[in-house]
């Protein structure tokens, strides 16, 4: 998809934009599109958004202010840690309490019966989950890592695929979402408004690229 689709315009890209190598080119396979997240300062971070084109990879928007972790970051990261684990990501799907606002994945628009399922003896353990909160198969305690998706976080969000062996205690419900205006349980959260026109611009094989 152009790159002009993403509805802010193209930025300008580095000197010499046909050999520039953004840090994740050697990681991220055949991937056409990444959302690269960089650590700045404890849990805030910045945003650039990249597309390969036949002239290479193009950034079609760079410094975008995000939250991480209050925590920050780590290369392995635990339940309950709120730290933000760093790595090369699919990005499964999005959901929202909002209406779908298009584009090319995958949509749930979540109520209040939508779990992401973060009790670690259940068998659906990292994942969402619908059900009624008295009828649910595992633990709705938030003190059990589950997550009720019906919050003004997630009026529009879109699942990383961190730990999908799903193992215990390994970290679960990381979400690229719409910022509260402070630091995340481990999530990356940005602007409701560009995380709409990223949700739009995005397709399936589409990569997250987190580091420090």
């Amino acid at each position: 998809m152009a790159a002009v689709s993403f509805g802010l315009g193209v930025v300008c890209a580095p000197a010499a934009d046909a050999e520039y190598t953004p840090w994740f080119a050697p990681k991220v396979g055949n991937a056409t599109q990444v959302i690269s997240v960089v650590g700045q300062d404890g849990s805030k971070a910045k945003i650039d958004v990249f597309q390969r084109t036949a002239a290479g990879w193009q950034p079609i928007r760079v410094g975008i202010p995000a939250w991480v972790g209050a925590n920050g970051m780590a290369p392995e990261t635990h339940d309950g840690q709120q730290k933000t684990p760093m790595g090369i990501f699919t990005l499964d799907f999005a959901f929202g309490t909002a209406p779908n606002p298009g584009g090319g994945l995958q949509y749930v628009q979540v109520t209040p019966d939508h779990w992401w399922d973060g009790d670690m003896k259940s068998p659906t353990y990292n994942t969402m989950q619908v059900c009624k909160k008295s009828e649910c198969p595992f633990n709705t305690d938030p003190a059990s890592g589950t997550e009720n998706l019906h919050i003004p976080q997630y009026v529009h969000a879109v699942v990383m695929g961190v730990n999908k062996e799903r193992v215990p205690g390994n970290g679960g419900a990381f979400f690229l979402h719409a910022t509260d205006g402070g630091p995340t349980a481990g999530c990356v959260a940005i602007d409701d408004g560009t995380l709409v026109e990223i949700i739009r611009w995005l397709r399936p094989g589409a990569l997250i690229a987190v580091t420090q």
